[in-house]
């Protein structure tokens, strides 16, 4: 069955995002990761009789993240740290056991928001905008089609050893998110994973005690929709209104531009459907010519962010998944095969079928 974040369709491309972007990594949205996962990944290689002090010495990170303070830690290094860990400890799944360790505790007044919501689609549609807002070095998506939710994590950097690690921790971390507003018993109907299946799923199959798709497009939990409308026990509505101001009074202090609200919303919508600048002016309830003022002065274009989000996708999907390069054109909605291979060359300065070989 086919899910509402990645439909594999024929849509065509527009020619004009084969103009080569150069995407250094300095210049990606870079996100922070709250303390509390940060401790737990400390608490993992400790069981595995690592030194988590040395490795954060190697990466060349703040001394004091695991100190038990409010150290911050970006995105992409912390991703690194975990696929140190896994190369020194030989635990190839070291950020799913990150993400068991993580719940609605970890992810701070979020985690207290949701906790207080009304239904679980409020906890997830909330987590949904935050996530976002705040900057967390991804994106949530949230998507309903023919009775089946799909919740999903998309990293902004493409790189596979900060990617992959980053989105079974992600999962994982959804996974008890949920169990902790449904119960423990609680299980998804399927787990999207966007990489190569591993020789032993064991540690997978027997945390998320659900079916297992591998080489998919995106991280995501699949679940019946009707869930979104289950009532949480023990809400406090006063308690949510408190969190929600609270939340929006730190918010206020982060300025949200146009061209983070659009990265954002491409991550995930760059694999559902051809992102045009008139639908996507449309649903900012804009127009195209005024759009493109906004991101002028911002110092991008809609064309840019675009491009530089197919290109994200992209070495994601060559690098952790064994999709053809033709279903990762079709993912991206090229006309053809051709036409992706001359974007991506643009992109990169060489084919998609290089590139892969290349960083493997």
């Amino acid at each position: 069955m086919e899910y509402p974040i990645a439909p594999h369709t024929n849509g065509r491309s527009d020619p004009s995002l084969e103009a080569r972007i150069p995407v250094p990594p300095e210049t990606q949205p870079v996100g922070f990761i709250h303390p509390e996962v940060a401790r737990a990944l400390y608490a993992v290689l400790v069981e595995f009789g690592a030194n988590p002090d040395a490795l954060v010495a190697e990466i060349g990170l703040n001394p004091a993240l695991f100190d038990g303070g409010n150290a911050l830690v970006s995105y992409a290094a912390f991703g690194r740290l975990i696929a140190l860990g896994a190369e020194r400890t030989g635990c190839r799944h070291l950020g799913l056991l990150v993400g068991q360790r993580n719940t609605l505790t970890s992810l701070g007044p979020v985690g207290l928001l949701m906790r207080n919501s009304n239904t679980v689609g409020d906890a997830l549609r909330a987590l949904e905008e935050q996530v976002g807002k705040r900057n967390w070095g991804a994106v949530i998506g949230l998507g309903t089609c023919q009775g089946v939710s799909v919740l999903s994590h998309s990293p902004y950097d493409p790189r596979p050893e900060v990617a992959a690690p980053h989105s079974e921790r992600a999962l994982a971390t959804m996974t008890n998110v949920l169990r902790g507003l449904c119960g423990f018993g609680w299980t998804p109907l399927e787990v999207l994973l966007p990489r190569t299946a591993p020789r032993d799923r064991r540690p997978y199959s027997t945390f998320f005690r659900a079916p297992l798709r591998f080489d998919e497009e995106v991280a995501a939990l699949v679940f019946p929709a009707e869930l979104l409308e289950q009532p949480i026990a023990g809400a406090d509505p006063v308690a949510c209104r408190d969190l929600e101001e609270r939340i929006r009074q730190i918010g206020a202090d982060q300025p949200y531009t146009l061209t983070d609200e659009l990265r954002r919303y491409l991550q995930i919508a760059v694999t559902r459907q051809r992102c045009t600048a008139d639908r996507v002016a449309h649903r900012q309830m804009t127009n195209r010519r005024t759009m493109a003022r906004r991101l002028r002065a911002e110092g991008t274009s809609f064309k840019q962010l675009t491009s530089e989000t197919q290109f994200q996708v992209a070495q994601r999907l060559l690098v952790d998944t064994g999709l053809s390069v033709t279903q990762i054109s079709e993912v991206l909605h090229f006309s053809e095969l051709a036409a992706f291979t001359h974007a991506f060359r643009r992109w990169s300065g060489v084919a998609p079928s290089v590139w892969r070989l290349e960083n493997r």
